[in-house]
Order: C-alpha cells, then sequence, then structure tokens
C-alpha cells in the first residue's frame, strides 16, 4: 500500500494575498548562485542522523525509521529498521569503490559498484551516492559549465534560477530572504529532455557541526526520479549532525554466509 507523501511547506508558497513583491536591489548573477551553491557543497563534508522515510525496497513500500551516514567520496551507510520493533530490515553500505546490500526479510544480498544503481537498489531513485548525501543536506549538485538566468518567482516568494550546461538543464529556485540561501526546489533534466531527478525541500533548520560552525539543512525532502513508476523517496529527519568524524570501518559491512544474491532463486543443495 503507497503512503501518502507529506507536504512540504514552503516558505511563502500560494500567499493566499496575492503575488510576493521582487525584493529591492538587483538579481544575483548565475555565477553567484552557483558560487555559493558550490561553496555550501564544499562546506558539507559528511553526516549522521536519524529519519523517518518513506520509500520502496523491491516491490513492497516501507515507511519507518532509518539511520544514515554518509561521507564525500562515495560512502554511505543506511539501515532501515522494521517498524514493528526496530530490528533491521534492510541494509546497504557504499565504501568508495563496492556497495553490499542485505535484505533481511528476503534473506538476500547485492553487491556491486559504488554508482547510482547502489542508491537504486535500495531506495529506487537512481543517484550517486555523492548526490544522495548533497541532496540530503541541501546542496544540490549543479550543471556542468552552467549559463542561464536568474529570476523572480512572485507567486512563490522565490528567486528562480534556469541554467544550461554540459549535458542537460536545471532549474533552481532559492529562498533567499533574511541572508538565507535555502535551495526549496531543484531539477535537473538530460540532454534528451527527460528529467534525472527533482528535489523539493522544506523545514529547513540550522545543523551543528564537530567544530561548532552551523548549517542550514532542510528539515523534510521529497526525491523523485523517473527510472521507474514507484521512484521516490520522502525524508523526515529527526536527528542529524553535519562534519562529524566517521570511522572508516563503518562503511564496511559483514554479510551472512551463504545469502543468495536477491531477485534469484537460492542455490540447490
Amino acid at each position: 500500500m503507497r503512503f501518502a507523501v507529506f507536504a512540504l511547506v514552503l516558505p511563502l508558497a500560494g500567499c493566499p494575498h496575492g503575488e510576493t513583491p521582487k525584493p529591492s536591489g538587483p538579481d544575483p548573477t548565475v555565477d553567484e548562485v552557483v558560487s555559493r551553491i558550490a561553496k555550501a557543497r564544499d562546506e558539507l563534508r559528511s553526516f549522521k542522523g536519524e529519519a523517518v522515510m518513506e520509500y520502496w525496497l523491491g516491490n513492497d513500500r516501507f515507511k519507518g525509521d532509518v539511520l544514515a551516514m554518509g561521507e564525500v567520496g562515495a560512502k554511505v551507510r543506511i539501515a532501515a529498521l522494521s517498524p514493528a520493533g526496530g530490528s533491521t530490515i534492510a541494509e546497504m553500505v557504499c565504501d568508495g569503490a563496492q556497495f553490499t546490500s542485505v535484505n533481511y526479510q528476503q534473506n538476500c544480498v547485492l553487491t556491486g559498484p559504488c554508482n547510482e544503481q547502489s542508491i537504486a537498489t535500495f531506495f529506487g531513485i537512481e543517484l550517486t551516492p555523492d548526490d544522495f548525501l548533497h541532496l540530503a543536506l541541501g546542496t544540490p549538485p549543479v550543471v556542468d559549465q552552467p549559463h542561464g538566468t536568474v529570476g523572480w518567482d512572485a507567486g512563490n516568494g522565490l528567486r528562480k534560477v534556469e541554467l544550461e550546461g554540459a549535458g542537460g538543464k536545471q532549474t533552481i529556485r532559492i529562498d533567499d530572504r533574511d541572508h538565507r540561501w535555502d535551495v526549496i526546489e531543484t531539477e535537473q533534466v538530460g540532454a534528451n529532455g527527460v528529467p534525472r531527478w527533482t528535489v523539493k525541500n522544506g523545514s529547513f533548520e540550522d545543523a551543528a557541526d564537530a567544530q561548532g560552525g552551523k548549517h542550514r539543512v532542510p528539515g523534510k525532502s521529497h526525491f523523485t526520479t523517473p527510472n521507474r513508476q514507484k521512484a521516490d523517496l520522502t525524508v523526515e529527519w529527526n536527528k542529524r549532525q553535519v562534519n562529524v568524524p566517521i570511522d572508516p570501518a563503518a562503511f564496511k559491512l559483514t554479510v551472512p554466509a551463504g545469502l543468495p544474491t536477491c531477485g534469484q532463486a537460492p542455490a540447490k543443495k
């Protein structure tokens, strides 16, 4: 059964009093927007957190607690907990080169290189491990060699950035009120016109890092990709720390002996 996707509360979205006036002063340039996002990405290198996620695992829809951590360099670890009691029902690890995913409900395992399919095997959305990390932190990747325009979305009170670059196009909507720089929504479209992914963020908050600094990150996110009909993930964070040191051993997963490959019948004895 598919659960309803939670509604993201976007700042000033759907204002019943009409359009939001454009702020005074010049629009930021495309170079300023790209540089600001790149700076935020460079400042966020790792995270640990707990969240309620709603996602597809194989052909089953789940909603429950998930433990997650990630580090730049294609390092991710995710553990989905059972709604019935907190035991781990599935786990996935990318160690920078290889991934391992174990489905404890079906007693099977998947392995392979860390790439877009690594995240897709677990959540059904095709994102590279580093893109998954940064999209979860509100610092999206930007198309290569970008050029375009920056305008004003009066209906939602947001800056609207339209980019085109090597390999595709991208639209970004940003809340820059009160010295913020919250990426509320972004979509990348390939050169073939097919969307690669869309992310909507809401409920931004400050997350502390290990050095005492604070970084604006979304409290809620909704990811979609067009790789298949059931390709979406919703996330509501309960707890999160950024730029925390993570033991490399945390990105290693010991697989129970004798597990068959997921999707294949176990070998006959």
